[in-house]
């Protein structure tokens, strides 16, 4: 499956819809490292995004300043490289990553694959300095 425009409803109100096949972009033989697919409908108020990890990969540890995500593992296995001690990861585990918390990301011996939700950030715009 394939994402499609948005087609407003006889109320010219968006349509819920299906945009992709998660299992289908994960199961191609040649099926990358990073971002196998992110939301990019108009006028969105979430950013989400279909991740993979190769097997034995890693995202080091980070923290996130301004938004709080959800991660929910859909394939693969792995850990959550907190500060204080690892947590195992399997499909079906829900992580809340709140905002100003540090964290990675290790994948296992199966890779690891997942879907991340979190608040759009807003876009960058142009203005001027404080002070001038």
């Amino acid at each position: 499956m394939t994402e499609t425009e948005t087609s407003p409803g006889a109320d010219g109100a968006p349509e819920p819809r299906v945009l992709c096949d998660t299992e289908s972009l994960m199961a191609a033989d040649s099926a990358p490292a990073g971002a196998l697919w992110r939301l990019a409908e108009p006028g969105r108020q979430l950013d989400a995004n279909l991740v993979r990890i190769p097997p034995g990969g890693r995202i080091g540890a980070h923290t996130e300043p301004d938004l709080d995500v959800l991660l929910l593992v859909v394939a693969g296995d792995g850990a959550l490289d907190r500060a204080a001690d690892p947590q195992p990861l399997a499909p079906g585990s829900l992580v809340w990553l709140p905002r100003g918390s540090a964290r990675g990301l290790v994948a296992g011996s199966g890779g690891l694959s997942y879907v991340t939700v979190h608040r759009r950030r807003p876009g960058m715009q142009i203005g001027t300095r404080p002070g001038w």
